[in-house]
């Protein structure tokens, strides 16, 4: 039996048919502005991609197809260009570039970044990823050609939020591999400058990828690793957060009162103000802790989890669009866990009706796997 190919490997693992990815394919194009064969001719095509018969060589439908897929064009078998060429003139051109680098550089990067963030929570990673990669590989490219010093901690510090955020839209999209590595580089970028509070997020969100791959029991120690790192932290609202990451890690390895006990711990070290502007990562105001609590309490069979997602529900910010595909699935399986059959149905209907508007495969997996009571 052949092998099956990445591109075939890639939708199944998103559990599309072949008429949904061709209907999804088709509205990207269109939202791009991007010419496709027609409907029948894509289905041959897709075939033919698939089955390793014809190769992906126009460019545009690459594109769309990594983008629609969330994948890089490596893991979706695509052959690659050949590195840049490395000759003395380009060398010249990178390092004349690097060394231009200054405050309003560094400050347009965080911008850029903090608008993908805005657009991330309220549309998804859909449109998002490609565009956080090509941020990371300007900044990687920058930091590798000799930003000057004074500035480079600060020109990384974006690079670290850039990838973390990349790869929480790659773990939403079920690419899992990209998700680690982009974890990992935002790991290996915190430890080389030295920032504590964003090493130790982005090992948290990092065992969070682990979890998703089924080890639950190896992320718990991933996790208590990140926590250790963050526990010298001034911050509370980061040890409160990484406390919180714990708690679900714990719940998903079955570690029902060591997961309740971080939780316990997140409230205590909670701030009365819980936002940062040194952390605009971390969103535990309005209600995110208590959600989060209320998704621990569901995983675990909490009977108290549908009172406390619904009145976390009900204080979510309108723009928090994928938090709120995940809280309706989260009520979906405590309604199901308690036995109402019709509250399941409804909550699971409409969660579906929002993960779908923000692509968050994540959440459609979950749904996926929701057992109703008879």
């Amino acid at each position: 039996m052949a092998e099956e190919t990445a591109l075939k490997k890639a939708r199944r693992q998103l559990g599309w048919s072949v008429a949904q990815t061709l209907q999804r394919l088709g509205q990207l194009a269109r939202a791009r502005g991007i010419a496709i064969a027609s409907e029948s001719s894509m289905r041959t095509l897709l075939s033919r991609w698939e089955n390793g018969h014809r190769a992906v060589g126009e460019a545009h439908y690459r594109s769309l197809l990594c983008e629609l897929y969330g994948r890089t064009p490596r893991e979706l078998g695509f052959v690659e260009d050949d590195e840049l060429n490395e000759g003395a003139d380009e060398l010249r051109a990178r390092l004349h570039v690097a060394r231009s680098v200054d405050e309003a550089t560094v400050e347009l990067f965080h911008a850029q970044i903090e608008g993908a963030r805005r657009v991330d929570r309220r549309f998804g990673g859909l449109t998002q990823l490609a565009a956080l990669r090509g941020q990371i590989e300007d900044v990687e490219r920058l930091l590798r050609y000799g930003v000057p010093a004074p500035l480079r901690a600060a020109l990384a510090g974006a690079l670290v939020e850039a990838a973390t955020l990349a790869g929480w839209e790659a773990l939403d999209r079920l690419a899992l591999r990209s998700a680690w590595d982009l974890h990992e580089t935002a790991v290996a970028t915190a430890r080389e400058v030295g920032s504590a509070s964003r090493l130790a997020h982005a090992m948290a969100q990092q065992a969070m990828v682990v979890v998703d791959l089924g080890e639950a029991s190896l992320a718990v120690d991933l996790v208590a690793e990140a926590r250790a790192v963050g526990a010298g932290a001034s911050s509370r609202l980061l040890r409160s957060w990484l406390a919180a990451a714990e708690g679900e890690i714990r719940a998903a390895a079955g570690d029902r009162d060591g997961a309740l006990r971080s939780f316990d711990d997140a409230d205590e070290l909670l701030p009365e103000d819980p936002r940062e502007p040194d952390l605009p990562f971390l969103f535990l105001a309005d209600g995110h802790l208590d959600r989060w609590r209320g998704h621990v309490l569901a995983s675990v069979g909490e009977p108290t989890a549908i009172d406390q997602l619904e009145q976390a529900l009900q204080r979510l910010p309108s723009d928090f669009v994928r938090a709120r595909a995940s809280t309706l699935v989260d009520l979906a399986v405590a309604s199901a866990a308690a036995g109402e059959r019709d509250a399941a149905l409804a909550y699971s209907r409409e969660a579906r009706r929002v993960a779908n508007q923000v692509a968050s495969d994540r959440q459609l997996r979950r749904l996926r796997a929701l057992r109703l009571p008879g």
